[in-house]
């Protein structure tokens, strides 16, 4: 069977419906289905799928998913806010520019797109749709800024990569953290831009803000201190070689339950079989799909599928920069219609040894990678970040990603940024 027959299989299995994880092993188990002298027997499939989980580093995943839900149930996401808007909040957008950098720093601790929407938009929208804020407006800035989320370490679409690609994912972590912080910059650009076009209610900001300012600069900092300390504990943890990545998200994990059971005192005893069971609920789906996306990836390997690939972008265009666009197009598409974690797998084997061949850092490539799957997350139809921050406000989904365009242009130009100039990526390695 040809590489290209299984990969019209898999996308006509996308198309009717079939969950992608079953997708995927379809796609897997059928050239040894169809030529007995193949080497990827279903027995191997099977093999290739435990074993490709056999790995520590992915432990992090589901830690990091645990922590990120502990804090959200914890109220910490509410403490990080109340500490920006209260810096931020009289300036003009400085409402907007709060979300945003809450969502970085929910960001580096969740390391999830979706959960930081959950987390950030569920307290705030509400919010600046109180002070007069646009609500399609709000909840697409909640959309896209939760795309921060993969960017800033920790990263769980990072330690994929690392996974897929050998790559260290301390450094990828490091890698991430100038262009998070250069995304976060031109959307705060856009929502300044924004609100002195349409103008804000003052007198209702204020009010708000006002509340803040009452309670004093010191009640604040001391109501947020351990919420402002998570993000430093994990990622302190990390750069300091006191724990690994995996080791840092069960510091995170542990780090969350105390504060939130002892010291905010929002999370009690018997709510922790509560949110165990959302965590496994929201880890398992990623589990079959990171399962089945390593089997595919062996089996592509075995086929010869990314010599083959790579040999034909390589003879096509021969020019670096044109490669480069091309391949940030491609990415653009699929993070359109795939999920961060399929996408990472699958590719990775395939477009890794294409942009080693032109001189790329792997490292570079991954912020690359992860960067253009982050637009996929606020991008239709997939566009998980679109769903997650519709089921809160119940806007359409089309109405959040036109909303959403502008911001996405920013995205793109940072994007851009990012792939011509390796020190964003490389400067603090």
């Amino acid at each position: 069977m040809s590489a290209v027959v299984v990969f019209i299989i898999f996308v006509i299995c996308l198309i009717i419906a079939i969950p992608v994880s079953i997708s995927l092993g379809i796609v897997s188990v059928l050239p040894g289905a169809f030529d007995a002298s193949f080497t990827a027997s279903g027995t191997y499939v099977i093999r290739s799928m435990l074993g490709g989980l056999d790995s520590f580093p992915l432990l992090a995943v589901p830690m990091f998913v645990l922590s990120g839900i502990i804090m959200a149930r914890g109220g910490i996401s509410r403490k990080l806010f109340d500490v920006f808007a209260f810096f931020m909040g009289k300036r003009t957008a400085g409402m907007p520019c709060a979300v945003i950098v809450t969502c970085l720093f929910y960001g580096a601790i969740s390391g999830s797109g979706p959960a930081t929407v959950a987390a950030v938009g569920s307290m705030t929208i509400p919010i600046l749709v109180e002070m007069g804020y646009d609500r399609k407006f709000t909840t697409a800035l909640v959309a896209v800024a939760g795309g921060l989320g993969v960017i800033i370490p920790p990263s769980i679409p990072f330690i994929m990569y690392g996974s897929a690609s050998g790559a260290s994912v301390s450094d990828l972590f490091i890698a991430g953290i100038i262009p998070g912080l250069l995304i976060g910059a031109l959307l705060m650009v856009y929502a300044f831009y924004y609100c002195k076009k349409n103008g804000e209610d003052k007198e209702k900001k204020m009010v708000v803000v006002g509340e803040l300012h009452e309670k004093g600069l010191l009640k604040v900092l001391k109501d947020s201190a351990f919420a402002l300390l998570s993000p430093v504990i994990i990622l302190g943890c990390i750069y300091s070689g006191i724990a690994s990545p995996t080791e840092a998200a069960v510091i995170s994990v542990f780090y969350a339950l105390v504060i939130s059971m002892f010291v905010y005192k929002t999370i009690k005893v018997k709510d922790i079989w509560a949110i165990l069971v959302e965590s496994i609920r929201t880890y398992a789906p990623i589990l079959f799909i990171l399962a089945a996306a390593i089997a595919f990836s062996r089996v592509l390997t075995l086929m010869q599928v990314p010599q083959a690939i790579s040999s034909w972008i390589l003879t096509h265009f021969t020019n670096p920069v044109i490669l480069l666009l091309v391949i940030n197009v491609f990415l653009l598409i699929v993070g359109m219609v795939m999920d961060t974690t399929p996408a990472i797998l699958i590719l990775t084997s395939i477009l890794l040894p294409i942009v080693e061949a032109v001189g790329m850092d792997p490292i570079h490539f991954g912020v690359i990678m992860v960067v253009n799957l982050a637009i996929g997350f606020v991008t239709p139809p997939i566009g998980v970040n679109l769903f997650v921050a519709s089921s809160l406000t119940e806007v359409p989904i089309m109405q959040i990603a036109k909303k959403a365009m502008p911001m996405i242009l920013y995205f793109l130009a940072a994007l851009l940024v990012i792939t011509f100039v390796p020190a964003v990526s490389l400067a603090l390695l």
